[in-house]
């Protein structure tokens, strides 16, 4: 049996990266991410916001629950969405390695223009 590290698991395959971005890429997306971090809610009470049909939420829903940020359960006859905050996590670990890889380019490029030319 193969023990995966911790560091592994927090790592998004290329499937959930695409998930994710995908996910992230919407205004709409974002802003119901946002309103699940805050408390749990149901699609009926996140439709009200939006000046688009039902459904319509209910699909943008569904592609935030595809990318693992949101968790959708059924109370009764209401779905219940809130943000599922270890995908949120493991996304912040994954841009902050782009933010990592990026500083340090800029910090290459920086000290490349610094050095002095030689003739």
């Amino acid at each position: 049996m193969v023990v995966q590290s911790d560091a592994s698991r927090d790592e998004l395959t290329d499937d959930e990266i695409d998930r994710v971005f995908h996910a992230l890429a919407a205004t709409t997306r974002r802003d119901i991410l946002r309103r699940t971090i805050d408390a749990e809610q149901s699609v009926s009470a996140l439709a009200a916001h939006y000046d688009m049909s039902f459904a319509a939420v209910q699909k943008h829903v569904a592609v935030l629950e595809a990318a693992e940020l949101i968790v959708k359960r059924a109370e009764g006859r209401e779905r219940l969405v809130r943000a599922d905050p270890v995908m949120i996590a493991r996304a912040r670990t994954l841009l902050s390695r782009y933010e990592d890889l990026w500083r340090a380019r800029i910090d290459r490029l920086d000290d490349l223009l610094a050095e002095p030319e030689h003739p």
